[in-house]
């Protein structure tokens, strides 16, 4: 009988190499924009899509500041929120169809056979339900049992998105959807990644959506002083990550998909590649429902994992697209976690948050910022930090102007975390 040491040395001998995960399609829905091409000029540009929230019912809120979805009457969100589409769907839902059907059309990958089909899976998830959707829901129930929709719960699930998705397109690989805060949007990405690097699908629709701007939820997030309320007057100065005036984050809405592919499929097939998923890492503070630790071993663990399964080294890293929201708290933690991991390879690493241009999309933060991530390795750009006026420490921030990312090899980490303690952090690198 062979050796238990044998058969591990023989199983060992004959592994698989694990599959290339390439990104090959975007679409993105936000406050600076609808398109990608579109928010990815606006972005380098120095635009800001945060504005003054309008109406009596924001009056009494101590912020009345957001990032809004700009569009017109008759463009492609407008009808996407028709009145018909909200009658079974939520709005976030709906914008996750607009942005998904750019980043398929982007990708050159509509499926058209059974194969294809099976192999195309969706990971589309939302941090928030719609909170004004269950207060008019509970309005109507106190006027009978009838006016309660028979789509009300339908509407409310938060894996509803991916659903619709999968149900247009006839995708019927892995159904998958994320609601891990502020984190969503990156752990979709994430899961994606693994679908495919595990040959669970070929193709992958990722990302996330957020539509939860109403007066119920600001009020709630300025219970928890977690938003900002000092610059209602001047809604492009509120988000200022890692900047010594910042005080609480911006809400923000949207939705942004990115079309996941294994390598040997997309050369196959000729598609434009942007940008390639190297490694994916998470963990769990263990420590507070808002608070992350404060000696950042957690956005470190999260980082250290993600280069671990990335198998390469933290000094080929340049660029980290950081989640620092704006917070006082937050936005130090991450940085005592960068230089912590980084140590004397600190300086050499160019640091974005691009909430200053856009806010935080709670659900579709992590995805929304991976897309600029994918850009920034394709077209070797950096997105600026708006608003970093006067840094809290001494990082290596691209502040208020984008600039050339230059490297022998672009290659980056984008951080993503939220409430409860969940972190992740994806590894993403020019081809």
């Amino acid at each position: 009988m062979k050796s238990n040491l044998a058969i591990q040395f023989r199983r060992a001998s004959n592994v698989i190499p694990r599959r290339r995960v390439v990104v090959t399609g975007v679409g993105v829905v936000s406050p600076l924009g609808v398109g990608a091409d579109v928010v990815w000029k606006n972005l380098l540009g120095g635009k800001s899509g945060i504005v003054s929230l309008q109406g009596e019912e924001y009056s009494k809120l101590p912020c009345k500041v957001a990032g809004v979805i700009p569009y017109q009457k008759d463009d492609t969100v407008a009808k996407a929120l028709s009145k018909s589409n909200l009658r079974t769907m939520a709005p976030a839902t709906c914008l996750a169809l607009v942005a998904t059907a750019e980043a398929l059309s982007n990708a050159n990958w509509l499926p058209k056979n059974d194969d294809e089909r099976e192999s195309t899976g969706v990971a589309i998830g939302m941090g928030m339900i719609d909170l004004k959707d269950v207060c008019d829901t509970n309005e109507a129930f106190k006027l009978g049992y009838n006016k309660v929709s028979p789509f009300f719960v339908p509407r409310i699930l938060p894996n509803m998105a991916a659903g619709q998705i999968s149900i247009k397109y006839g995708l019927r690989g892995p159904n998958h959807a994320v609601s891990t805060a502020c984190a969503t949007g990156a752990h979709s990405i994430g899961d994606a990644f693994r679908f495919i690097c595990n040959g669970d699908a070929d193709v992958m629709v990722c990302g996330g959506a957020e539509a939860c701007i109403s007066p119920l939820a600001l009020a709630g997030f300025c219970r928890l002083r977690a938003l900002s309320t000092s610059f209602n007057d001047e809604p492009t100065k509120a988000s200022r990550p890692f900047d010594k005036l910042r005080e609480g984050f911006v809400m923000g809405e949207g939705a942004a998909v990115l079309v996941l592919e294994e390598y040997q499929h997309a050369l196959r097939r000729s598609a434009k590649i942007y940008a390639e998923i190297l490694g994916y890492g998470l963990s769990g503070d263990a420590s507070h429902i808002t608070t992350p630790r404060e000696d950042g071993s957690g956005a470190l663990l999260s980082m250290s994992r993600a280069l671990k399964d990335s198998s390469i080294d933290k000094n080929n890293v340049t660029h980290i697209n950081a989640h620092a929201t704006s917070t006082p708290i937050g936005d130090g933690i991450e940085s005592t976690a960068i230089k912590r991991l980084f140590g004397d390879h600190t300086p050499n690493i160019n640091v974005s948050s691009t909430k200053g241009a856009h806010g935080h999309l709670l659900g579709a933060a992590g995805n929304l910022e991976a897309i600029f991530t994918v850009l920034s390795c394709y077209h070797g750009m950096l997105p600026p930090t708006l608003n970093l006026e006067d840094p809290v420490d001494d990082l290596n921030y691209v502040a208020k102007e984008s600039r050339p990312w230059e490297a022998e090899r672009r290659i980056a980490l984008k951080n993503s975390f939220g409430f409860g303690g969940t972190n992740a952090t994806l590894c993403i690198s020019q081809l």
